[in-house]
């Protein structure tokens, strides 16, 4: 029942973010005006705004000018119930459950973006140290909570570390990594880092690896060149999914070779 409550509650966090990733890197409000159909302007009926539904009854067509909407929406809304199902599946009915979908629902929008327009904004990055601080906080003090204190300082190392390390190779080769990578890499660095140190080294090894990889399939298939802009956005993301879900195991597994 939670993770069907869970896929619920992303399909409507996956219709909100199509929202923020269209408006946030234009600097326009969230919130106002209501949704419209980028085509003819007309705002949509709340029931023409139910997720995957009423873009299926509408056969992918505005009701008023019959242009085609993307098929992008849907996917949105049901990849982000998809991933809420999966990360309440794999977290269980903890009081990191919280933080964690939380930084799923971020990790969605931010990936979007950054393939869109090759940013990182910081109006969805720099609020979210203050709101994973407090989950952290309140997954810790929580009674009968499986976090402990000392996770809150592993947390803060991480994310030092991280971030440190990120504004290094920033200020060592300019152009390579972006001050938007820097500022991610600092929470994605403490919330790997309260999972444990395992998963915040293979978390963070995995996103240069996964990366790298992509790279060179793009040069290969003649889709980029050396020189060509890749945004890294993702893949920190999907490094830290990584870490998250297998780094415990494989970092003792990799210590225990030795």
């Amino acid at each position: 029942m939670l993770v069907a409550l869970a896929a619920l509650v992303g399909l409507l966090i996956g219709s909100f973010l199509n929202v923020v990733v269209y408006r946030v890197p234009a600097g326009l409000s969230v919130v106002r005006p209501p949704s419209a159909c980028p085509r003819c302007e007309h705002p949509i009926r709340p029931y023409d705004n139910i997720p995957v539904v009423s873009w299926l009854v509408l056969r992918g067509r505005c009701r008023d000018c019959r242009e085609p909407i993307s098929v992008r929406y849907p996917m949105v809304e049901a990849g982000t119930a998809l991933v809420f199902a999966v990360a309440t599946a794999l977290t269980g009915p903890t009081w990191a459950l919280p933080v964690v979908l939380y930084l799923c629902g971020l990790g969605v929008a931010l990936a979007l973006i950054d393939l869109d327009v090759h940013r990182l904004p910081d109006a969805l990055v720099l609020p979210s140290y203050p709101v994973v601080a407090v989950l952290l906080v309140l997954a810790a003090a929580a009674p009968g909570g499986s976090a402990h204190w000392s996770m809150l300082l592993r947390a803060l190392l991480g994310g030092l570390l991280l971030g440190g390390i990120y504004f290094l190779l920033a200020v060592v080769k300019p152009g390579g990594m972006g001050m938007g990578d820097v500022k991610l890499a600092g929470l994605l660095g403490a919330a790997l880092a309260a999972v444990g140190w395992g998963a915040f080294a293979v978390g963070s090894f995995a996103a240069f690896l996964l990366g790298g990889v992509a790279g060179i399939v793009l040069i290969v298939v003649g889709r980029a060149g050396r020189r060509t802009a890749i945004p890294f956005g993702p893949w920190m993301l999907l490094g830290a999914a990584v870490g998250a879900v297998w780094g415990e195991p494989l970092w003792a597994a990799y210590l225990g070779a030795f």
